[in-house]
């Protein structure tokens, strides 16, 4: 999946169209309270304006009901913000909308080196739609269109499928956000090297089936926790209390064990857990060994397990994570998570490529303050799981190859 990117082409006076990921949390009084999506598309927003385009910016906020302006969902916030980062040798204005008068009048007046943001393109029903007209007004701003949104490369958008399928023989490349995130997500599993651990955690084993049956061709060994684990558990007749457990998917459970046996491949499911009558109940939270007691729930992996389970990892030579393994949000039920993800930093260190998904198990290495020592966390929760199942995007594929 390797594809042309920013950096192949010259930008100079050229209008470049670049769909970006600044669906940015708000404050009350409208202000951006964490560009970390703004930041990471940086280096793509300087590599056209630092070589004198003319940067046009696209993307989505929040969720409009797409019948016309929110002022809540405006990108506005997230154009001051830019605007800040880049200073004043990068001009940064805004259109109050993302087609029509407005959006074109912007767009001629700007300059070399200079930006212009769109308005939120979900204002516009079109845009989820997948609407050609709409498509063609937005590719009508561009003489190169980069995509650079991995968070909704899995979306059939029209800024993400119309608008590259409207571009004719006009150039249509990868933003370098978009090219690290396929590097990781796609070419390195696929190239991954051995011991290959995969961690997946999170509530649901309806989320994972397609991650788990796809990486077990590839990996060595899956270790699975969160409240996912305790479906796994009660197929294989284990105790497990109150815990969470998808009854629907026992019986899946217990395929998917059985297999990774065939394969010969290993599903590790916690020996102990961290538990509480509820996720509330930090402050009587205990050790269960083998099951789980009538009344506890399963929260946390237990001690034990996260002990092993982090001087295991910090062996591999590849491990991808996708999901955390406990209630992160409340101590004492993120202390499986930081055990295992320091184990995971330790193979970082010996040159391990180590992969987070995106979502949730994104803002657990953040709150750990560990981001930072992986070699990719991804940007992208929804995008990033289907990569990891197999799946191809179309809007990648419309993309011109390397």
């Amino acid at each position: 999946m390797r594809k042309k990117s920013i950096k192949d082409l010259s930008c100079k006076d050229q209008r470049v169209l670049m769909r970006v990921d600044f669906n940015v949390p708000l404050d009350a009084q409208g202000g951006v309270m964490d560009d970390r999506r703004i930041q990471m598309a940086l280096p793509s927003i300087r590599q056209v304006v630092e070589g004198g385009g003319r940067l046009i910016l696209m993307s989505h906020l929040g969720r409009p009901k797409g019948t016309g302006e929110e002022p809540s969902f405006s990108l506005k916030p997230a154009a001051d913000r830019l605007a800040d980062l880049l200073g004043p040798k990068h001009p940064v204005t805004f259109a109050g909308d993302c087609v029509g008068p407005e959006s074109k009048a912007s767009v001629a007046a700007l300059q070399p080196g200079g930006v212009v943001v769109l308005e939120n393109l979900r204002f516009h029903g079109e845009e989820k739609g997948n609407d050609a007209g709409f498509a063609d007004s937005l590719a009508a701003h561009a003489d190169i269109y980069v995509n650079d949104a991995f968070g909704t490369a899995h979306r059939d958008h029209a800024s993400m499928v119309g608008v590259p399928e409207h571009m004719g023989d006009r150039p249509r490349v990868a933003g370098l956000l978009m090219l690290k995130e396929l590097e990781y997500l796609s070419t390195a599993v696929e190239e991954a090297k051995s011991p290959f651990y995969a961690v997946l955690g999170g509530a649901k084993v309806s989320d994972k089936i397609g991650a788990i049956r796809h990486l077990l061709d590839r990996v060595d060994v899956i270790l699975v926790g969160g409240a996912m684990a305790y479906t796994f558990m009660k197929s294989q007749g284990l105790a497990v209390g109150s815990s969470l457990v998808e009854e629907d998917m026992v019986d899946m459970a217990s395929a998917l064990l059985a297999q990774a046996n065939d394969a010969g491949k290993v599903i590790r499911l916690p020996g102990d857990h961290r538990c509480a009558e509820s996720m509330d109940d930090g402050e009587h939270a205990r050790s269960c060994e083998l099951g789980i007691p009538p009344g506890l729930m399963g929260l946390d992996i237990g001690p034990e397990t996260a002990d092993e389970w982090s001087r295991e990892i910090a062996s591999a030579k590849t491990v991808v994570w996708n999901g955390p393994l406990g209630v992160f949000e409340k101590p004492p039920f993120d202390e499986g998570t930081r055990a295992v993800a320091e184990g995971i930093v330790k193979a970082t260190r010996h040159r391990a490529v180590s992969i987070v998904g995106g979502g949730e198990t994104a803002a657990a290495v953040e709150a750990l303050g560990l981001a930072s020592k992986f070699s990719h966390v991804s940007t992208g929760g929804g995008a990033s799981l289907e990569l990891l199942e197999g799946k191809s995007f179309r809007s990648v594929e419309l993309l011109e190859e390397a």
